[in-house]
């Protein structure tokens, strides 16, 4: 086993053991970086069958592999504990239902050759494993995962541009400077939360750290019927915004700033506005707003202190 290896490519999982077997037969199958690396999978205190199903995995001869396990629930604690497990000069993350195209890791490799950046990411596209639903527009594609910035390789210096975690990478050193994940945010379990990537990369910006974004290192991430719905999207933009009215008020005074009402209301009349023209297909990227708003009052009034 090579101690010091150019990558780690870590695996956060919970509970998903048939996405998982998956996501790891596509990523046998890709080409190996010419360099040293190793794989790492972060079991997230799963109680399905995947504990078992990594004790009896079968892994390809010539691979460095290790499996650990982290009980603190939450994508954050995972990735964290990666951070802290991780042998590589660079750490790349992968999703447990995702697709690497077959050079992958070999065009971040080329990239950390040529550039040596702090951190990177590359495209992700959206993998339908059932019917794309007719209200389901392409402005919508980006809350599945779907990230393109550019066909080119170019540095990333804006916070309105960020990377998302299932096709993202960095210098592990780096955490010296900025700190670990946010284990306030992210998903828990089954709950629809996200956010620990996006305040990630803008703390690597603020820090002035190089980010470079290679679309050459493509990712498919699988959706499944259960984001086919129009309630997934809901209860996402319920969440972020009941956690950001929440870390946002802090321990300040519950009652509702009065803005938030009136924007609960544009968004509303919003919504019945584009159903009039337009018909019920059109209005889900509005309805979220009104979930959104909807969040940040109740968020304010009832959420928890932090």
């Amino acid at each position: 086993m090579n101690n010091n290896p150019l990558l780690t490519v870590a695996l956060c999982t919970h509970n998903h053991v048939d996405r998982l077997e998956r996501t790891l037969a596509n990523i046998a199958g890709i080409q190996q970086p010419r360099s040293s690396w190793e794989f790492l999978v972060v079991d997230n205190g799963s109680r399905d069958f995947t504990p078992e199903f990594l004790r009896q995995r079968i892994w390809p001869e010539d691979w460095s592999v290790r499996v650990v396990c982290e009980e603190k629930l939450g994508i954050a604690h995972a990735r964290n504990r990666a951070i802290a497990e991780a042998h590589g000069e660079y750490l790349i993350f992968l999703d447990d239902d995702e697709n690497a195209d077959s050079e992958w890791l070999r065009a971040y490799e080329k990239l950390i050759a040529e550039h040596r950046p702090d951190a990177f990411g590359g495209r992700i596209e959206v993998l339908f494993e059932d019917l794309r639903p007719r209200w389901l527009t392409d402005e919508l594609l980006g809350f599945l995962g779907k990230l393109d910035w550019s066909e080119q390789i170019k540095p990333l210096t804006d916070s309105s541009t960020p990377l998302y975690t299932g096709n993202f990478g960095f210098r592990r050193a780096i955490v010296e400077t900025i700190g670990l994940f946010d284990a306030s945010l992210g998903r828990r379990g089954q709950e629809n939360n996200g956010g620990e990537d996006v305040d990630f990369y803008r703390r690597i910006l603020r820090a002035g750290l190089q980010v470079w974004w290679m679309p050459e290192a493509v990712i498919y991430h699988r959706i499944q019927a259960a984001k086919l719905k129009r309630s997934y999207f809901l209860d996402l933009h319920y969440r972020q915004g009941r956690m950001e009215a929440i870390r946002k008020r802090g321990q300040g005074p519950r009652i509702p700033p009065p803005y938030l009402f009136g924007q609960l209301m544009r968004a509303v009349r919003a919504v019945w506005s584009q159903w009039r023209h337009s018909g019920r297909d059109a209005t889900l990227r509005k309805e979220m707003n009104v979930a959104y708003f909807g969040g940040q009052i109740l968020g304010w009034a009832f959420g928890p202190r932090s």
